[in-house]
């Protein structure tokens, strides 16, 4: 969480109430199941030559290391291919020292023999040790630019407009941190060297096998075409099942976390049968895909393996006939053989880099389109002072929609002194929530000024103004740590006496001392271990060591019951004096004694002034107050009268 919202003391909601559809920013939850590989599996970049150039000039700061690394993988693949044919030689060596020796004309040069084994062996071991060198400094650049890539997303994602996050599945958000980054770190760490080493080897092996016989060579490159149609069949069809893989997982994803997060009301209405449907509806699919792209995916190396055990045979048998003719020494046959042998791998390693590559550029396209979203706007380059700021506040022609074609605030204005309590009342979906989310910049107006002490909010920063407020919504919102780390939130240098007298005031001292660990009582994830009503005394406890200079308060006591709010009502009383307070609420008895009330209807002001004076008029309120009452029969009858 930004600095930026640290000081606003909210108790933002968990899915909901931050935007139509009742969704928030980045409160979703990603798959959570599936590699960082398979996440992308089939998946093709809309732009690869464009989006591989962006990656590349993205980690041009590690350019230099880059190269490095290559040069060191270029000559550790380089010794690592001249082993089998130096090796050869004392295969050679050998074979004439027993053929001499059954001959009677001499003896094996053993020592010949080990001067070469031991050259080989410190070739195999420079090969080692500079494709350890390798890896270790590509893993510590990987590391790095995916460090650089969270950062960014996530300061990204504290520029970003909640508008965005309305309009976007918050597991999709989550997936282009998590998948999508990790998706580019095991590219970077693995396949960026490996598509130098196996381009290396291929071309290597072809140079030596050349050298030793193109006789041979020949025969050996027939596998290539062979090797290359069966890949190519093989990656064409595993990635469109590996593609609809990800799919069906990520359905049955979002059918368990469903269930998981409303098992109550899943167990409440007897659901348990249709959940348990759906889930083998959805794992059947999965299950009939899986099995189908795990089948192809280990089908492809025992079907290389065979082909190339055919080139192998074929080679031996022609190695053989030209051993005998004496046109090749036993050495370089067995060189051969080795280098046969390992020149299918780097092959369909090649292969399943270009699979790779479409699937990082994919996953990097998805992180750059992130970035590239547009941002909020920006802040006043000469921003006014909000230390200054006393409390008076205009609302002056706002019109507002979450989209531009649902207008919710059409033309709404008012005004608000200082110190005063100005309530905001009507139906469910009247924009009463949403204009105290335009007083705190959470969105931008589409026409109309918010004015505060005469100057427009546009002219202090989000943080500054931000500053001025203590927020306390419907949907408390509190994180996995203790109860004092909770309270302290809304002001991160309050000491611990601080934090207790901000508990008292907010009547929560007591529950909290109740608990095991008392203030050191850690929250858990679901904050599932502390009922509804104590969860928003911590976050109206949180908004008054906040000290705002003005309070939104949503529905604050909801949650509570009678006794409990009417104990919180005067706590909250103590905290509005002398501070401009917005208190949103459908329980009209509570907003009696408000300054100013405002009724709203369908994103308009239809009346406003105080309790006694709306009920007088006869009007909308009346109707709304009088619903809400046993005495609505007489009042209805004196107002018609």
């Amino acid at each position: 969480m930004s600095d930026t919202n640290r000081n606003t003391a909210m108790s933002a909601p968990r899915g909901t109430g931050m935007g139509p559809g009742g969704r928030g920013p980045g409160m979703g939850r990603g798959p959570g199941m599936g590699g960082p590989m398979m996440m992308g599996g089939g998946a093709k970049a809309k732009n690869f030559k464009g989006t591989m150039k962006r990656l590349v000039a993205y980690i041009g700061q590690y350019r230099v290391a880059v190269i490095a690394v290559w040069v060191i993988a270029l000559a550790s693949t380089a010794f690592s291919i001249a082993g089998p044919k130096i090796l050869g030689k004392a295969t050679t060596k050998l074979f004439e020292g027993v053929m001499a020796k059954l001959s009677g004309k001499g003896d094996v040069d053993f020592s010949g023999i080990g001067s070469i084994l031991l050259f080989t062996l410190g070739l195999y071991a420079v090969s080692a040790i500079f494709s350890y060198i390798q890896g270790w400094v590509m893993s510590g650049i990987a590391v790095k630019i995916t460090y650089r890539f969270r950062k960014d997303l996530s300061e990204k994602m504290n520029r970003m407009p909640l508008r965005y996050f309305d309009g976007t599945n918050h597991g999709e958000v989550l997936s282009r941190i998590t998948n999508d980054v990790d998706v580019v770190n095991q590219t970077l760490s693995q396949s960026l060297t490996q598509i130098v080493t196996s381009v290396a080897t291929v071309l290597g092996v072809i140079i030596m096998m050349f050298s030793i016989s193109w006789k041979l060579t020949l025969v050996a490159l027939v596998i290539m075409p062979v090797s290359m149609v069966f890949v190519s069949f093989i990656i064409k069809k595993s990635q469109k099942l590996f593609k609809a893989q990800q799919e069906y997982l990520g359905n049955v994803n979002s059918h368990v976390e469903e269930m998981y997060g409303g098992h109550v009301v899943m167990k409440a209405f007897n659901g348990e049968r249709k959940s348990v449907e759906a889930f083998e509806r959805h794992n059947a699919k999965l299950y009939g895909v899986a099995w189908k792209s795990t089948f192809l995916s280990g089908l492809m190396m025992p079907m290389m393996m065979f082909i190339g055990n055919l080139g192998y045979v074929a080679i031996s048998m022609l190695g053989g006939y030209y051993a005998v003719q004496k046109a090749i020494t036993v050495g370089d046959i067995q060189a051969f053989i080795q280098y046969v042998r390992s020149f299918t791998q780097p092959l369909s390693q090649l292969a399943n880099i270009s699979n790779v590559l479409q699937q990082t550029a994919a996953a990097a396209e998805r992180v750059f389109e992130f970035l590239d979203e547009k941002e909020e706007a920006p802040e006043a380059s000469a921003p006014a002072d909000a230390d200054l700021v006393r409390g008076h506040i205009e609302f002056r022609n706002v019109r507002f929609g979450y989209s531009p074609d649902k207008i919710i605030i059409k033309d709404f204005s008012a005004y608000a002194d200082r110190g005063h309590k100005i309530a905001i009342v009507g139906p469910t979906g009247a924009g009463k929530t949403t204009m105290v989310k335009l007083l705190m910049r959470f969105y931008d107006l589409e026409s109309g000024h918010i004015l505060i002490d005469g100057i427009d909010g546009t002219a202090f920063t989000r943080k500054d103004l931000r500053k001025c407020f203590g927020m306390v919504l419907q949907d408390t919102w509190l994180y996995n740590g203790s109860i004092m780390e909770n309270i302290r939130y809304g002001r991160p240098d309050a000491t611990d006496a601080e934090v207790f007298e901000a508990a008292r005031t907010a009547h929560a001292d007591h529950f909290i001392r109740a608990q095991p660990q008392g203030y050191e009582t850690v929250i858990n994830e679901e904050a599932n271990n502390i009922s509804q009503g104590q969860k928003q005394l911590l976050t109206i406890a949180r908004a008054i060591i906040a000290d705002p200079k003005m309070l939104i308060l949503d529905e604050a006591t909801s949650s509570v019951d009678t006794r409990t709010e009417l104990l919180i009502q005067r706590a909250m009383d103590n905290l509005m004096k002398d501070r401009t307070s917005f208190i949103i609420a459908h329980r009209l008895s509570t907003v009696k004694n408000a300054d100013l009330i405002l009724v709203m209807k369908d994103g308009d002001i239809v009346e406003q002034g105080r309790h006694e004076e709306l009920l007088a008029k006869c009007g909308f309120y009346a109707e709304i107050y009088n619903s809400q009452f046993d005495t609505a029969g007489s009042a209805a009858e004196e107002c018609a009268s």
